[in-house]
């Protein structure tokens, strides 16, 4: 697969643990088979997957600021706890921007894994008066990657929040990629703003694209020509499925003017039905992808 633009590679490809990402502090995983994953510190933002013995399966844009406080276009953003615009928050939350604590890094039979974690500040507290830890698990193996989205009320009322992980996926061209799975589901479609419902059994991309599918499939599949890639979830109800198209991608300051062609976001969302959890509680969700031969 020839993507655009490959992600600049981290410091210290040989090992797990600490390693720098276009200067930023970041987290590098490798497992005993070759599998690799970086993620940033910054937002527990994954910005590299590759399999073993394969290339990068994540687009990352090239005009992208790494500059460790604005928001990096591209990987796997953790959205929280607020999806996009709906709510007083800045946009997809207050989780992507902020700097997370790693806690564990290390290889355990044939996976190598990472543990991040975010708590509450007066920072975040001043613009979402709640007291959570929220934990990023990224585990990887051969041909897959797993991220688990842990949410924990460590206060004395109940929250509620919405919550994603923003997948880019990479494509060759993404005019030529299918994604299957979605047939029948019902959708709302931001661009025209309004509900829908998806008729045929495939999703291709010629221009913008912008959809929320209420509790979707479990398994979806993003084919191209020499590659698949199955994409489950677990936990997240609803699947989003975005690209910026030609004239959106032109307008965006952070993306190449055919960045849209090189991309295409599935992501594991929580939208329609924000979760509401009481003190104490827990939440998990997961995504996984799996490159098939």
């Amino acid at each position: 697969m020839t993507t655009h633009d490959a992600p600049q590679q981290p410091r210290a490809l040989h090992r797990t643990g600490p390693c720098e990402f276009g200067g930023l502090p970041a987290v590098h995983l490798r497992s005993p088979d070759g599998a690799q994953a970086t993620v940033l510190l910054q937002g527990a933002h994954l910005v590299s997957w590759i399999p073993a013995g394969d290339e990068e399966q994540l687009y990352l844009s090239p005009e992208t600021v790494l500059d460790g406080h604005t928001a990096v276009r591209g990987g796997v953003p953790v959205v929280f706890p607020q999806f996009s615009d709906t709510g007083p928050l800045e946009r997809h939350g207050l989780a992507r921007t902020r700097t997370w604590t790693l806690e564990q890094a290390t290889v355990r039979g044939e996976h190598a894994f990472a543990v991040l974690t975010l708590e509450d500040d007066a920072e975040t507290r001043a613009l979402w008066p709640h007291a959570f830890t929220l934990e990023l698990t990224i585990s990887v193996d051969r041909r897959r990657i797993e991220m688990e989205l842990a949410v924990i009320n460590r206060g004395d009322t109940p929250f509620e929040f919405q919550a994603a992980l923003h997948t880019y996926l990479a494509c060759a061209d993404v005019r030529r990629a299918q994604l299957e799975g979605l047939l029948d589901q019902n959708y709302h479609d931001k661009v025209l703003d309004q509900p829908r419902q998806q008729w045929i059994d495939v999703v291709t991309i010629a221009q913008e694209l912008d959809r929320i599918y209420w509790e979707s499939p479990r398994q979806l599949l993003l084919r191209e020509v020499g590659r698949k890639v199955e994409i489950r979830q677990t936990a997240f109800e609803d699947t989003v499925v975005w690209n910026p198209g030609p004239e959106r991608s032109a307008a965006l300051p952070d993306l190449p003017d055919d960045g849209w062609l090189g991309m295409l976001c599935v992501e594991a969302a929580q939208i329609g039905n924000p979760v509401r959890l009481a003190p104490g509680e827990e939440w998990t969700g997961m995504q996984t992808l799996e490159v098939q031969t």
